[in-house]
């Protein structure tokens, strides 16, 4: 009877230490992929805006509304894209825009005309003089994001997004320069970046979020 007892708890002994190693083998066979499932959904899409000055920022606004008011298309902010379109986690985005922003000084931008592109948002837009400061503050700030762009840098300041016909692009880009016949040629003065929050899934852009802005150091 000992005997038997004895070889009942060794039997249950075995027995458990199998299913341990059962469930041991198959944790160790899951995907190290989906050890970061968790990470990955916590990521979202950031952009770095350059930030016009305050008077320059409210006149391009009233510019903007005049053009919505007939075109539709939703409200942004003024503002021209230093470092566009990067999947990253809120922690790693803020840590890389405040060494972004360290890195640039307040600068001057010169509007070169209006201009219409070819999708919903280069609709109709400030085309900009590509100066060296006006690009080496993208270059710059897009080296800490780690962002690799496809074309060159264009540096644009977006007046309306919106699909719109090439007749009505045209139609816009004559309005703009009758709201404000002085816009071409116009300088002034980026003396902000801000970092935001820009699922570009979304062209309604109610997700689309500021998450922190910094003031640059005078040049």
């Amino acid at each position: 009877m000992y005997l038997s007892l004895n070889l009942i708890k060794f039997l249950a002994f075995v027995g458990l230490f199998g299913v341990s190693l059962f469930f041991y083998s198959i944790l160790m066979e899951i995907p190290k992929g989906a050890e970061t499932a968790t990470d990955v959904a916590q990521k979202h899409v950031y952009s770095v805006w350059a930030v016009p000055q305050e008077d320059v920022a409210e006149r391009i606004k009233k510019l903007m509304d005049g053009l919505r008011s007939e075109f539709g298309g939703p409200q942004f902010e003024p503002h021209v894209t230093v470092v566009g379109a990067i999947s990253l986690t809120e922690q790693d985005a803020l840590d890389k825009f405040r060494s972004a922003s360290d890195g640039v000084k307040a600068y001057t931008a010169t509007v070169d005309r209006v201009v219409t592109g070819t999708f919903f948002y280069q609709c109709v837009y400030l085309l900009l003089h590509p100066t060296p400061e006006v690009v080496e503050a993208s270059e710059s700030s897009s080296g800490h994001f780690g962002y690799k762009r496809s074309t060159p840098y264009m540096p644009h300041l977006s007046l309306l997004y919106g699909d719109l016909t090439d007749d009505e692009k045209k139609n816009a880009e004559e309005k703009a320069n009758i709201l404000d016949n002085s816009i071409n040629g116009l300088s002034f003065q980026i003396n902000r970046l801000a970092l935001w929050k820009t699922d570009t899934a979304d062209q309604t852009l109610k997700s689309w979020e500021k998450i922190a802005e910094c003031n640059l150091s005078p040049n």
